[in-house]
């Protein structure tokens, strides 16, 4: 974190010298005196630049993605309405504008320049983190501009490249990034400057593209060299700090969560109702509950009309239909979240509503204390915005085994995904000094845990049953992230045991984000998409549509 204040603190020291430096600027001068000449630029700083860029944007795609999947929840009755041109407006500035591509461009042109491989490492590492943006951008978008991007002078109204050919010019970029980064060091906000777990991180995003892509020849090559992530301590991930001001350092999960006024942001009803279900030991540790019951629960039949409208209210026809009438309001033992497609008013429930808990957000541990939220409480959101987990690369393993019709190879590649999953969200109750430790996982609990949803995929009957608890769990595992949950939902149409929208017509499934409005506006080579509908390259599934279509769940 001290990396991310001095780079905030000389963006601010420079901009007060070139503004004081106005003054004695000679008009005769040939170089455009407010141009910076790249032999000028501190490629440290760009390099901090370029990480700090694609932090804010796995947070973005994470969190647009994971309401959709309703591991959080999706406050919009309409899918067009919900998902809008603003959604990655941030995202596509910062990979083609203000963090990342022309930064990029520098760093190589001081590279080059040097002519020593001595910024490499910087060079190296922010291919990679493109790589993975452009990767993402085209999950999210489809055709997106790469080959006459950023030359405004030959291309001022870039036109758009197939998605395909991008992922094929990224997994290019992961081949270049690699060759920079063998057997050098450096400094950097997620590793370390260890290059040799970004390397780890580079097969990974092969893994990542290849199981995207369904080229499962690629994804067992890459497997059979072994240089992964495979383990917990090599996730590739950025751990916030606790500083609240200048800059604050925290979770914006915490943020939004641990304030004077209360929790500020629903959490998903079905990602709760599930996990209290299945007796999941990691729901203590996502969640903070402010109290033991929620209006229209068992404990309180009757309802409040005042904190929870809803509670004096019987759930849609469509919903009570699919199975989920019990949760369309409240959810047992005092979770208090919202039910996907609620875009009610909030009513004054800011201290009664689930809070973020432990992980990933660094909140409190909840040990049944039943306490408001508040400033500095818990972990002081020293929690983590996860990019790739060793427990994702287990799941996309049981998938690719699903697709070569190994389910036993699948059960296996499950549980070491729950295993690390759970011990994972487990290793962070120490954040919370606070906490009363005897309501901590146990040893039993998590084999217990584990061993009963490994039973229940082994003893399912159809791979419908066997793919459903996949999913399942994986969402379950992407909890504070949720991109690739949005890649495999569009990819294989499981869970099919989502809850439906509350609204009984939203529309249909968001198969790809509108294109960013800014440069919609800006580029007439662009124009907007007329839905949601279009389907990225390698989404070869059935459309969705307003009556049903795919995924079924939606």
């Amino acid at each position: 974190m001290k990396k991310i204040i001095k780079f905030i603190m000389a963006v601010a020291v420079a901009s007060s010298a070139m503004f004081y430096s106005c003054e004695t600027i000679e008009l005769e001068q040939t170089e455009n005196p407010n141009g910076l000449n790249p032999s000028q630029a501190d490629p440290n700083l760009l390099a901090n630049t370029i990480q700090i860029g694609y932090l804010a944007n796995m947070s973005s795609y994470n969190g647009n993605a994971a309401g959709l999947v309703r591991i959080n929840a999706f406050n919009s009755r309409d899918y067009f309405a919900g998902v809008t041109g603003n959604a990655l407006n941030a995202n596509w500035n910062r990979i083609y504008s203000t963090a990342m591509i022309p930064n990029i461009n520098t760093i190589s042109e001081l590279n080059a320049a040097a002519g020593d491989g001595s910024l490499n490492f910087q060079e190296g590492t922010s291919k990679v983190m493109l790589a993975h943006s452009l990767m993402l951008l085209v999950d999210f978008i489809g055709d997106v501009p790469l080959s006459e991007a950023v030359q405004p002078d030959e291309f001022p109204a870039p036109n758009v490249d197939s998605g395909q050919s991008v992922y094929t010019a990224a997994l290019a970029m992961l081949d270049e990034a690699e060759g920079l980064l063998a057997g050098t060091t450096g400094a950097d906000l997620f590793y370390g400057g260890d290059s040799a777990l970004w390397i780890r991180a580079i097969n990974t995003i092969r893994l990542k593209a290849a199981v995207t892509v369904q080229d499962y020849t690629t994804f067992d090559q890459i497997i059979a060299g072994g240089n992964f992530i495979e383990s917990n301590d090599q996730d590739f991930q950025f751990t916030f700090g606790t500083n609240e001001v200048n800059p604050d350092e925290r979770h914006p999960d915490f943020i939004a969560d641990y304030t004077p006024s209360g929790a500020g942001f629903y959490k998903s009803n079905w990602t709760m109702d599930y996990m209290l279900n299945s007796n999941d030991p990691r729901i203590r540790y996502y969640y903070f509950r402010q109290t033991d019951c929620t209006p229209g629960a068992s404990c309180n039949p009757a309802g409040n009309g005042e904190t929870l409208q809803c509670s004096l209210q019987q759930p849609p026809a469509h919903v009570a239909a699919a199975g989920f009438g019990d949760i369309f309001c409240f959810v047992e033992n005092g979770y208090w979240g919202r039910y996907p497609g609620d875009d009610g008013g909030a009513p004054p429930d800011n201290f009664f509503r689930t809070a973020a808990g432990v992980y990933p957000a660094g909140g409190l541990f909840d040990d049944d204390r039943f306490s408001n939220v508040g400033l500095g409480l818990g972990g002081g959101g020293a929690g983590i915005e996860p990019f790739l987990l060793a427990s994702q690369v287990d799941f996309m393993r049981a998938e690719v085994a699903m697709a070569q019709n190994n389910p036993g190879a699948a059960s296996m590649h499950i549980e070491n995904g729950i295993t690390k999953s759970v011990n994972k969200v487990v290793s962070f109750g120490a954040l919370d000094a606070s906490r009363d430790a005897s309501f901590e996982a146990t040893a039993g609990d998590i084999t217990a845990f584990v061993d009963a949803q490994v039973m229940a995929f082994d003893n399912a009957t159809n791979d419908t049953d066997r793919m459903n608890l996949l999913a399942e769990q994986f969402w379950i595992s992407q909890f504070g992230a949720g991109a690739e949950a949005y890649n495999f939902y569009r990819r294989t149409g499981f869970p099919t045991t989502l809850p439906p929208n509350l609204e009984p017509n939203p529309g249909g499934f968001v198969r790809s984000f509108p294109y960013a409005t800014s440069e919609v506006v800006a580029n007439p080579n662009i124009s907007q998409k007329a839905d949601q509908s279009v389907q990225v390259f390698w989404d070869t599934n059935p459309p969705s549509s307003p009556s049903g279509g795919f995924p079924a769940a939606n």
